[in-house]
């Protein structure tokens, strides 16, 4: 055996030693709060993975779309027939388009009033939040409101928050937060948006 693959394998097994050592000392079984965040693009879809993974399971999954529920979503099309799914949507489409703070804060209350259901279900084993940072930052929900329906959940029951500058008090809760990073965004260049690669 060569120098080099003696080295390789003694550093595999050094990695592999930290990565049981890990799995043995993860010994808590419960639901998660995942938050996706940051300017990057992605954290919807990223979502969209995991209600993917947690139907492929046969679990029960909530969905609540904030912001983009008017638009098309070429995930939720195609998710949409499953019975295990549901999806509720705040269907005034972007505040800066309906320029009505009264008008769009009833109708998150609205929507939210289905989160808050879904998150009281102990059947439903995977909620998403979709864009619901930005109604914590417009002041159409309340922080208090939103974390006492996050922690009063099914102890199985795991939830992701998606949408930019997430609120400081939902970041202190969460188990793993995720921030996209945005490096480059075609957008910037005067590149429309892709139907089947952008929703």
């Amino acid at each position: 055996m060569s120098d080099r693959d003696t080295r390789h394998k003694h550093a595999m097994q050094r990695l592999k030693a930290h990565v049981d050592e890990k799995v043995a000392g993860a010994t808590e079984q419960r639901g998660l709060l995942l938050v996706f965040t940051g300017n990057g693009k992605g954290k919807t879809t990223a979502a969209w993975g995991t209600v993917t993974r947690a139907l492929g399971y046969g679990y029960r999954v909530g969905v609540v779309q904030f912001i983009k529920g008017l638009w098309e979503c070429g995930e939720r099309e195609r998710l949409a027939q499953d019975p295990n799914l549901e999806v509720a949507i705040m269907a005034t489409g972007f505040t800066w388009d309906t320029q009505n703070r009264e008008a769009d804060t009833q109708a998150c209350r609205e929507v939210w009033a289905e989160a808050a259901r879904m998150l009281a279900d102990p059947e439903v084993y995977l909620v998403v939040l979709d864009e619901l940072t930005y109604m914590l930052k417009f002041g159409y929900l309340d922080i208090e409101t939103v974390k006492r329906a996050i922690e009063r959940r099914p102890s199985e029951q795991t939830v992701i928050v998606t949408g930019r500058n997430a609120h400081r008090e939902l970041v202190a809760m969460a188990d793993t937060i995720t921030e996209m990073q945005e490096v480059r965004h075609a957008f910037n260049d005067g590149l429309q948006a892709r139907r089947g690669i952008d929703y």
